[in-house]
């Protein structure tokens, strides 16, 4: 199944000068794009068991994009309306300049948040600069609370430092959040923690739908659980819906007056998940993806040269406004189609 149509009308805008602003990004379903997820590499230094459970293998390209190439990127986004960007991998904080990268896109004009998501490795010794830097929110991946848990689904045994970096951004008045991916195997046992963690820490922590990608098929249908049954738990509990925030991600978030946490649910595979997705993503490679399990993504980096060269973003503006009428209304993934999505480091989630 392809979900890009070819024949799509798409709107044809003229190159502009530098200085002025162009249409807001707005698909043919009325859906607007102010959050940008932007990867910086697919290399991960972990070998989670449901993305890169052999660590990582070297096969693709690793031409990764400079910092003037991404910062174009950024500028043309923002052109276009973007407030949000969030600085992706694998896991960004390899690359030895994640603080430029961090600092060059918290200083383009209208950008007003930049996010980050890791695995947390690097925060004990790097998260001052990254805030200095101007870093505004952090995600977090922490799949369980139990040092051998955790080593046993991430391959690395480093919690105990990840956790003490968290503590840290929340000292920092960070926005924090922390992801955990629901599996069959070691969520039920981890709830009871994963509840106490929340009572205590003001972070929202949340659960996300395991997602069938390229080469996950078998781990997928053994380990895939609905994240339903955690959203009735909530709500019998007296967990009450918060209402969605500018520029939130997909999660459902609830609050409870006994808890300083929050406790989000990511559901891909629910009704109606792809409705009000206001996102779109380039990969470290230059590729712009409309969806997260598009069937390819469309090559843009002659035209970010083409920006760099002429210190122009609207030529990078024109492209990406011309490929948004490809986009389509769902990710089929409730179909079993994953498209070019091999495994979740390719794009960051």
């Amino acid at each position: 199944m392809n979900i890009y149509n070819a024949n799509a009308v798409s709107q044809v805008i003229p190159v502009k000068n530098v200085g002025e602003q162009a249409p807001p990004l707005m698909d043919k379903f009325g859906r607007r794009f102010e959050y940008l997820r932007l990867s910086i590499t697919d290399v991960c230094n972990f070998s989670c068991q449901y993305c890169l459970p052999d660590g990582y293998q070297c096969d693709t390209p690793r031409n990764f994009m400079s910092a003037p190439e991404l910062n174009m990127v950024v500028q043309a986004f923002a052109k276009m309306g973007t407030k949000k960007v969030r600085i992706t991998g694998g896991e960004p904080s390899l690359r030895n300049d994640l603080t430029k990268i961090i600092e060059q896109t918290a200083n383009v004009e209208g950008i007003e948040q930049v996010a980050i998501t890791t695995n947390g490795y690097k925060l004990e010794k790097d998260l001052r600069k990254w805030v200095d830097a101007g870093l505004t929110s952090l995600n977090v991946s922490i799949d369980s609370l139990d040092p051998r848990q955790f080593e046993q689904i991430t391959g690395d045994g480093r919690l105990q430092s990840i956790l003490k970096g968290l503590e840290l951004a929340v000292e920092l008045g960070l926005q924090v959040k922390v992801n955990a991916v629901l599996l069959k195997e070691f969520t039920d046992p981890q709830l009871s923690l994963f509840f106490d963690f929340v009572k205590s820490n003001n972070i929202t922590l949340r659960f996300i739908e395991l997602m069938q990608t390229g080469d996950n098929e078998a781990f997928f249908n053994a380990q895939h659980v609905s994240g339903e049954s955690i959203e009735n738990k909530l709500i019998d509990l007296g967990w009450t819906r918060k209402h969605k925030a500018q520029w939130a991600g997909p999660a459902k978030v609830y609050r409870h007056d006994d808890y300083l946490g929050r406790i989000g649910l990511i559901m891909p595979y629910s009704k109606d998940f792809c409705a009000d997705c206001n996102r779109l993503r380039i990969s470290a490679l230059g590729k712009l993806h409309l969806c997260l399990f598009a069937e390819k993504g469309i090559e843009l980096r002659d035209t970010i040269a083409k920006s760099l060269e002429h210190d122009n973003p609207a030529y990078l503006m024109t492209e990406i406004q011309n490929m948004l009428g490809q986009k389509e209304a769902t990710h089929y993934l409730d179909k079993g189609f994953t498209g070019a999505t091999q495994h979740l480091a390719m794009l960051g989630g």
